[in-house]
């Protein structure tokens, strides 16, 4: 999955000059919690992975990556869909943050997100019940 990640967002964070092989590996290591992270697999082969962290006040929605060779075809948006439509069931706030300028904002904007506020990398964002 560090692999993974690694390659998913290598293009974003050289774009912002911030890509450095060790740690965008490492990051995943450092907050990877088994307990609140699924695998994704498509035919039998890992495919990604996503987090749902519950929080104080909501989920934070992390690592989630999908293979790029399998990004665009409504994987993503149908795993998404179904982590939301359980938040929705219990009435949670889901948050998140996404690299500025990254493909990803769009998937995230199409199922409810908006703009909390942001900095110089990243995109905070925010999805109410």
């Amino acid at each position: 999955m560090a692999e993974l990640r690694a390659v998913v967002l290598r293009p974003d964070l050289e774009r912002l000059g911030r890509y450095d092989a060790q740690r965008v590996r490492q990051r995943l290591r450092d907050g990877f919690a088994p307990a609140h992270t699924w695998v994704i697999e498509v035919g039998g082969a890992l495919a990604g992975c996503v987090a749902l962290r519950p929080a104080k006040d909501a989920y934070w929605l992390e690592h989630f990556y999908l293979d790029p060779d399998l990004q665009g075809r409504g994987i993503g948006s149908g795993v998404l869909g179904s982590l939301l439509e359980r938040c929705d069931g219990e009435g949670a706030l889901v948050r998140l943050n996404v690299l500025r300028g990254s493909a990803a904002r769009r998937l995230y904007e199409g199922h409810g997100f908006t703009v909390e506020n942001e900095d110089e990398v990243d995109v905070f964002m925010v999805r109410h019940p």
